[in-house]
């Protein structure tokens, strides 16, 4: 990995290219071959305040470049943030790598899985249920099948077509819409 350590407007210390330098050493644990790390710090003084700039470029085999830039008053906060976020950014794509490529979807068609024999092992029987849901019912045979019910609501549709909710209110009256 090439490393390359550069100050704007500031001196780079040895203190500081120590601290770059392991940050830069940090990012090696996700094995995913940085061929190059550009790290370019900058001084900047606004309203009488000197503010650091720190930007990481790590270039990668066969992926985009990630690019980070951090600002903070402190040269080392600075410094710890985009590390942080870099190696947020190279987990993503290291967890992306490991997880994604474990079972293809190709394997999972070629699973053929029979529903019978399936509900046969468990022991429970599967039994086809028509929904009422489409069938035009009446706003009265609705409200009694509420009252008998412990459910707080019923959707159903109207004999217009229309699709209404039926519901209890706190009051103890029941609401329409």
């Amino acid at each position: 990995m090439n490393i390359s350590l550069t100050g704007r407007n500031i001196e780079l210390t040895d203190a500081i290219k120590q601290h770059m330098t392991a940050s830069i050493e940090a990012l090696k644990k996700y094995n995913m071959d940085i061929i190059s790390a550009n790290v370019v710090a900058s001084s900047q003084h606004k309203k009488g305040k000197e503010h650091f700039n720190v930007e990481f470029v790590l270039n990668l085999p066969q992926k985009h470049t990630i690019v980070i830039s951090q600002n903070d008053a402190d040269l080392y906060a600075a410094l710890d943030i985009a590390t942080e976020r870099a190696e947020k950014a190279l987990r993503r794509l290291h967890d992306k790598e490991v997880d994604h490529q474990k079972v293809g979807l190709n394997a999972e068609k070629a699973e053929d899985v029979c529903v019978k024999a399936v509900a046969h092992e468990m022991d429970d029987e599967i039994v086809p249920v028509e929904l009422e849901l489409y069938k035009p019912r009446e706003v009265e045979d609705v409200l009694n099948d509420l009252k008998e019910s412990d459910k707080m609501f019923e959707i159903f549709i109207d004999n217009e077509g229309k699709t209404r909710v039926l519901y209890k209110r706190k009051d103890g009256k029941f609401g329409l819409y």
